[in-house]
C-alpha cells in the first residue's frame, strides 16, 4: 500500500435515534501517514461518529469501507480483525494485571483467529512467541518497556492512556480511532502523548476526537468541525482556524 492510500472511507453517514439525527450525512476519509482530527462542542456527534466507524453503532444510512472491505454493517470484532483499532473516552484496561499482561492479552486476541489446532490447547498461552513478539513491539512503540512489570491500575493516568494505545497496537491495526486520548492529562503527560501519536503517524491512518486545541493544531493534517451532528467545515487546519463560522461556533468558545 502506498502512503497516499485512503485506508478508511465513510460516505454520508447518518445515525438517527428516533427523530434525532446524532450524525447527519457525514463523510470522512482517513489516509495513511495523516492525522485527521474531529472537533466540536459537546453533543456535536463526534463520539457517535467514532462509534459508527468502529461498528459499536450501526448507521441508519451511509457506507463505510475499510481498505477493500465494506464494513458498513460488520461487527466490531470483524472490523477489528480487518485492521481497525480504537480507544475510548474512559480508559479501558485490566487494572489488576501488569502492564505486560494487559498488552499480551490484547496480542493474544489475534491468535484466537488462527485455524483451530488441538495442540494449541496443550500450550501455555504465555509461551506463544508470536504473541509475545507482538506484545513486545507494542510496548516499545508506546515507550512502556520500562514499566512492563507495574500493576496497570497503579500507573499514572497518562501511562494508563499509553497502555490502552499499546493494547490497541498489539492487535496490529492500520487505522486508529482515538477518542479524547489527552483527556485529563497534565502538560507533561499531554506532551508525551503528542510525541507518541507523531511516532505512530507514518504507519497508520489516524482519527482523533479531541478538545485540546493546542494538541489538535500540533497534530492535525486535516480538521473536521462538527456542530449538532453535521460537518460545518473540513480542510487544512490553517484554513479551518481562520474560518469565521468555525470561530463563532467553536473555536471562539475556547479562548
Amino acid at each position: 500500500m502506498s502512503e497516499a492510500e485512503v485506508l478508511l472511507s465513510a460516505k454520508d453517514l447518518t445515525k438517527r435515534f428516533g427523530g434525532l439525527a446524532a450524525v447527519s450525512k457525514v463523510s470522512v476519509d482517513l489516509w495513511r501517514a495523516r492525522i485527521h482530527c474531529v472537533i466540536g462542542p459537546n453533543g456535536a456527534g463526534k463520539s457517535t461518529l467514532t462509534n459508527l466507524l468502529s461498528g459499536d453503532l450501526p448507521p441508519s444510512s451511509g457506507s463505510i469501507a475499510l481498505g477493500r472491505h465494506d464494513i458498513t454493517h460488520a461487527s466490531p470484532e470483524l472490523i477489528s480483525r480487518r485492521g481497525l483499532g480504537r480507544s475510548y473516552q474512559k480508559t479501558n484496561i485490566f487494572p489488576t494485571l501488569s502492564v505486560w499482561e494487559n498488552v499480551r492479552l490484547a496480542a493474544q486476541s489475534r491468535s484466537l483467529q488462527q485455524p483451530w489446532n488441538p495442540r494449541r490447547w496443550l500450550q501455555r498461552a504465555a509461551g506463544d512467541q508470536r504473541v509475545n513478539q507482538r506484545a513486545e513491539r507494542a510496548l516499545e512503540l508506546a515507550e512502556l518497556t520500562a514499566r512492563r512489570d507495574f500493576i496497570a491500575g497503579a500507573a499514572s493516568h497518562g501511562e494508563q492512556r499509553q497502555l490502552e494505545i499499546a493494547m490497541t497496537l498489539a492487535t496490529e491495526p492500520q487505522v486508529l480511532l482515538l477518542d479524547e486520548p489527552l483527556a485529563g492529562m497534565g502538560v507533561a503527560e499531554a506532551e508525551r502523548m503528542v510525541e507518541l501519536l507523531l511516532r505512530l503517524k507514518p504507519h497508520h491512518a489516524m482519527m482523533l476526537v479531541e478538545h485540546d486545541i493546542d494538541a489538535i493544531f500540533a497534530l492535525a493534517d486535516h480538521l473536521t468541525v462538527m456542530v449538532n451532528g453535521t460537518v460545518i467545515a473540513s480542510g487544512e487546519p490553517a484554513a479551518i482556524r481562520a474560518d469565521a463560522g468555525v470561530q463563532a461556533a467553536y473555536l471562539g468558545e475556547e479562548h
